[in-house]
């Protein structure tokens, strides 16, 4: 049985090694283990939890890179299997800190992970999964939705079940499409997890506690605004609770929010108090945020625990920055 279970995109990021520059004049790149759900699973790994993923790649040598990136981070492969026909997908982007980090993504047409079909699921790794963890972008195309709408009946409800929103305007016909699949899947899930435009784009507002209240509303459990340099809300039937971001020198905001993600899982599992999870989960943002990769930059649990208390000397309670899934 498997702590976290993700399901969705994957990748390899071809990352400019040097900062600042444009795409255009970039000479000397990096090649890291890529895309958002994957991250959360690596995130969730290094914080000591057994995790694995449900994704798609080429038959191409990239996909020969996943699965060795995949292992060495401890993250299970054994449901990822390869697509002929499509290539394993690449994503470029520029990094000028602290806020502009512009993504090119090449998966069109479409691509291996959103060719991931009900028929093969494993039905019983998906209930098992104390953390079942999936994407809005995993909506964005079949077969891919219905996969994602199999695997959240076999979950029937159970905790955690967590929606990463994950809104991604370049994967949609348009924002309307993305909406009312968000809001067919939002009965199924116990929690959500979005920055201001994806919880816009789910629940029509940007106001982070009317947000919340509306998610709620619509089933989850609980509902975590991610508000960047502001920090995080989360809300619950019974609390809301608002954490400042940690303080760092934004290398990369890339990746910041998957780290997150892995941080939160853990603090799910563990029953930890709200504030004390969403400080956790913000310093472990907080530190990818600082740094040039993302599945690579992913902290492990001490070294979270130790920018925490060097935040917040006292009880581990601190908080990180809100982040950008990749």
């Amino acid at each position: 049985m498997l702590d976290v279970l993700t399901i969705g995109r994957v990748g390899v990021d071809i990352y400019p090694l040097q900062v600042g520059t444009a795409l255009a004049d970039v000479e000397t790149f990096g090649r890291f283990l890529g895309g958002s759900p994957t991250n959360v699973a690596v995130a969730a790994s290094r914080q000591g939890l057994r995790s694995g993923v449900i994704t798609r790649t080429g038959a191409d040598a990239f996909a020969a890179y996943v699965h060795r990136a995949l292992r060495e981070f401890g993250v299970d492969d054994s449901q990822v299997r390869p697509v002929e026909g499509l290539p394993t997908p690449i994503t470029f982007c520029e990094i000028f800190p602290p806020d502009h980090f512009p993504l090119w993504f090449y998966r069109t047409p479409t691509a291996p992970d959103l060719q991931i079909r009900p028929e093969e699921l494993d039905g019983d790794a998906i209930a098992a999964a104390r953390i079942f963890w999936l994407t809005g972008t995993g909506l964005c195309q079949q077969p891919s939705r219905n996969a994602h709408t199999a695997a959240l009946e076999v979950r029937a409800g159970r905790p955690h079940t967590v929606l990463d929103l994950d809104y991604r305007p370049m994967f949609w016909p348009d924002a309307a499409e993305a909406t009312a699949a968000i809001a067919e899947v939002l009965p199924q899930v116990t929690v959500t997890v979005g920055n201001l435009d994806e919880v816009e784009v789910a629940v029509g507002t940007r106001d982070p506690e009317r947000a919340a209240g509306l998610l709620l509303d619509r089933g989850p459990r609980l509902a975590v605004v991610k508000l960047g340099p502001d920090g995080v809300l989360a809300r619950t039937a019974t609390e809301t609770v608002r954490v400042p971001p940690v303080p760092v020198d934004v290398v990369n905001g890339l990746g910041a929010g998957d780290a997150f993600g892995g941080a939160l899982c853990l603090g799910l599992l563990r029953d930890w108090p709200l504030e004390r999870t969403l400080r956790f989960a913000n310093a472990a943002g907080a530190i990818v945020a600082s740094r040039l990769a993302c599945s690579a930059a992913m902290p492990d649990h001490a070294e979270t625990l130790a920018l925490l208390r060097a935040v917040q000397p006292e009880p581990p309670s601190t908080a990180a920055a809100g982040g950008e899934n990749r």
